[in-house]
C-alpha cells in the first residue's frame, strides 16, 4: 500500500520499521517480563524525532500528519504493542499542548520530543471511565491557585512522569461544562502514586493510580479555557482513536506474520499445515481483514489531516480494528498450536497485550454508541 505514501510518508516508516525490527522487537520480551518502563527503548524513539512526527515544524515537530503517525504507530506496535502505546503518549501529548497550551506549556514540548520530560494525562477515575462528566475529582480556585483534590485510575507513565495534565472539576454543579485541564507538575507536595498495576498485558508502561491530595497549582497551569476541558478531551479521543487503531493493527499484522511462517515450517500429516484449508482460510481472512482495517484508518486519518470531523470514521476504525485483531491473533495462536500457549513464541504476548485495545480510548461499546448517533444524525 506504500505505493500511496507520500516520499516523506515512505521514509519515516523505514525509520519506524528499521527501529522496529532493530530495538523494539529484540526489547520486547525483555519488557514484558520485568514489567519495568523501558526508558532506553523510549529515548531511542525520542533521538529519532519520532515524537514529534505529527507536530508541525514551526512547533519543533517533524512536520508531518496523523497519517504519518499512524504509519510509525503500526510499525512499532508490531514490534511491540507496549511500546506503540508508550510511544502514543509523547505524540499526543505535545500535539495537545501545542493546540491548546499558553505558551508556558508550550515550553515544555521540546523536553517531551527529545524524551526528557515524560507526560501523562489523567481523565479516568475508580469508579468513572466512560461516564467521563461524572468525575469526582477538583480543582476549587483559591486566589491565583488550584487546588486540586482526587485520585485517577490507569495513569500510564503514573509511576514515571513529569507532569500530568488532570482533568477535574473547577465547577462541580456544571457537569461536563465544569471540566478543566490542569497542567500538575509531580514533584508538588500531595501527589502520591501508587504501586504499578500489575495487567494481563502491555506491561512497562508504569501505570497506576495518582492521588492529588489538596495540591496547590497557579492559575497559569491552566491549559485552554476553564470549563472547556471535556470538548478539548473529545477533540483529542478522534486522533487518539486513530493510534490505538494503529497500534491494534501492527499488532495483527505480526499475528499474521508470524503464522505465516509457523505455518511454513510446522509439519502435520506429512506436510506443512499451511497446506490445509483449514489453515489457508484462516490467514486468508487475516490479510482481508488487515488490509480492510488500514483502509480504515488511513481514510479517516486523511479526513483529518484535511481538517474534516472524523468522530465517525475514527469510531470506525476503532471499533472495527481493534475486534478484528482481537479475533486474528486469537487466530494466530490457534495456528500455533500448543506452542502458542508457551511465552516462547511472541503470539502469547501479542495474544495479551492486544486485549487492552478493545477497553481504552473508549470501549467498543462507547464505539457503538457513538456510530449510532452520527448515523442518526445524518439520516434522521
Amino acid at each position: 500500500m506504500d505505493q500511496f505514501y507520500s516520499e516523506e510518508q515512505r521514509m519515516v516508516r523505514e525509520t519506524a520499521r528499521r527501529l522496529s525490527d532493530d530495538v523494539v522487537a529484540p526489547a520486547a520480551a525483555a519488557i514484558d517480563r520485568e514489567d519495568t518502563f523501558p526508558r532506553a527503548v523510549y529515548e531511542t524513539l525520542a533521538e529519532q524525532g519520532l515524537f514529534g512526527v505529527a507536530l508541525p515544524e514551526e512547533a519543533g515537530g517533524v512536520g508531518l500528519d496523523a497519517m504519518a503517525a499512524c504509519i510509525v504507530m503500526e510499525e512499532i506496535a508490531r514490534g511491540s504493542g507496549a511500546v506503540g502505546n508508550a510511544f502514543a503518549i509523547p505524540v499526543e501529548a505535545a500535539l495537545f499542548l501545542n493546540h491548546h497550551g499558553s505558551a508556558q506549556h508550550k515550553a515544555l514540548i521540546p523536553g517531551i520530543l527529545e524524551g526528557r520530560t515524560i507526560p501523562a494525562t489523567s481523565v479516568t477515575e475508580p469508579d468513572f471511565g466512560s461516564d467521563v462528566a461524572a468525575m469526582r475529582t477538583t480543582a476549587i480556585r483559591d486566589g491565583d491557585h488550584y487546588v486540586i483534590k482526587g485520585t485517577k485510575a490507569w495513569v500510564t507513565f503514573g509511576q514515571v512522569a513529569d507532569v500530568i495534565m488532570v482533568f477535574a472539576k473547577t465547577d462541580p454543579e456544571a457537569g461536563h461544562r465544569g471540566i478543566s485541564c490542569i497542567l500538575v507538575e509531580t514533584d508538588r507536595p500531595g501527589v502520591h502514586r501508587g504501586k504499578s498495576e500489575e495487567l494481563l498485558g502491555m506491561h512497562g508502561l508504569a501505570e497506576c493510580m495518582v492521588s492529588f491530595d489538596e495540591v496547590r497549582v497557579p492559575v497559569t497551569n491552566l491549559i485552554g479555557t476553564e470549563g472547556g476541558a471535556f470538548k478539548m478531551a473529545m477533540e483529542n479521543f478522534n486522533f487518539s482513536r486513530l493510534m490505538m487503531s494503529s497500534m491494534a493493527l501492527g499488532m495483527a499484522q505480526a499475528a499474521m506474520e508470524d503464522a505465516v511462517a509457523y505455518a511454513h515450517d510446522r509439519k502435520q500429516f506429512g506436510k506443512p499445515i499451511f497446506e490445509h484449508q483449514a489453515v489457508q482460510f484462516m490467514i486468508a481472512d487475516m490479510a482481508k481483514d488487515i488490509a480492510a482495517a488500514r483502509l480504515l484508518i488511513h481514510n479517516a486519518a486523511k479526513l483529518y489531516d484535511a481538517g474534516h470531523p472524523i468522530a465517525l470514521e475514527a469510531a470506525q476504525a476503532k471499533l472495527f480494528t481493534t475486534d478484528m485483531a482481537q479475533v486474528h491473533i486469537s487466530n494466530a495462536l490457534q495456528i500455533h498450536g500448543g506452542n502458542g500457549y508457551s511465552r516462547e513464541f511472541r503470539i502469547e504476548r501479542l495474544f495479551r497485550d492486544v486485549r487492552l485495545s478493545q477497553i481504552y480510548e473508549g470501549t467498543n461499546q462507547i464505539q457503538r454508541m457513538i456510530i449510532a448517533r452520527q448515523v442518526q444524525k445524518a439520516y434522521a
